[in-house]
């Protein structure tokens, strides 16, 4: 993996994440990750931080910490840079020519970014190794969704982190909202498709933390 934070100063997490994260890795797409930390918000440019419509300092902390990591991996990979403003349907918006995702929950932020020429769609999610909610994981799982081989406890949470990585990668074409009945996940054949007809690639980790990369090549 390639990131702005691959220094010796990483904290062990970030350390442990970043090497299980670049073995799963499609040639082309620059994956990274950061602990939130309480003063994030200090890494946003002005921009960004005037695109940002919260005041709550961990979505702030939270939004600084992904978009650090999305700028650094855009200036690694040779590809364009630029403040990445947050649009009003909530995505971030990528410099042209670029594919990127960005996503966070309570400790960790992640970002991937690729190049338009190779990839048409990129999303990425997050999500604690914890299992999820019996409540939440009822309305996450759907009669087509094939989660063969993948381990029971954390099923359910791999699921939504799949969907919501599949959601965000074909949303800038598609523009539709998509609910979870709406995605079809396929972890054996490491698959999602869509009810707007896309079918979209899969890769994961479910530890130290469960993350999920969906992206849909040229």
């Amino acid at each position: 993996m390639t990131g702005p934070n691959r220094r010796a100063d990483r904290s062990a997490e970030e350390r442990a994440l970043d090497e299980v994260l670049a073995a799963i890795l499609p040639p082309g797409i620059h994956a990274d990750c950061r602990v939130i930390r309480d003063g994030d918000q200090a890494l946003l440019l002005p921009d960004e931080a005037a695109s940002i419509t919260s005041k709550r300092n961990p979505m702030r902390d939270a939004s600084g910490a992904a978009r650090h990591v999305a700028r650094g991996l855009l200036n690694q990979a040779g590809l364009a840079v630029a403040p990445l403003m947050k649009s009003p349907d909530g995505a971030p918006v990528w410099p042209l020519g670029v594919v990127g995702s960005m996503a966070h929950d309570d400790d960790f932020a992640v970002a991937a970014v690729a190049s338009a020429a190779s990839f048409s769609g990129l999303g990425i999610d997050v999500e604690p190794g914890e299992p999820l909610a019996e409540d939440v994981a009822a309305i996450v799982r759907m009669p087509g969704d094939v989660l063969d081989g993948v381990e029971e406890r954390l099923a359910s949470r791999l699921l939504f982190a799949a969907k919501e990585a599949v959601y965000k990668a074909v949303f800038p074409r598609d523009n539709v909202i998509l609910d979870f009945e709406d995605v079809v996940i396929d972890f054996t054949r490491g698959e999602g498709r869509t009810r707007t007809g896309r079918n979209v690639k899969l890769v994961y980790i479910l530890k130290p933390r469960i993350v999920v990369l969906a992206f849909e090549p040229v």
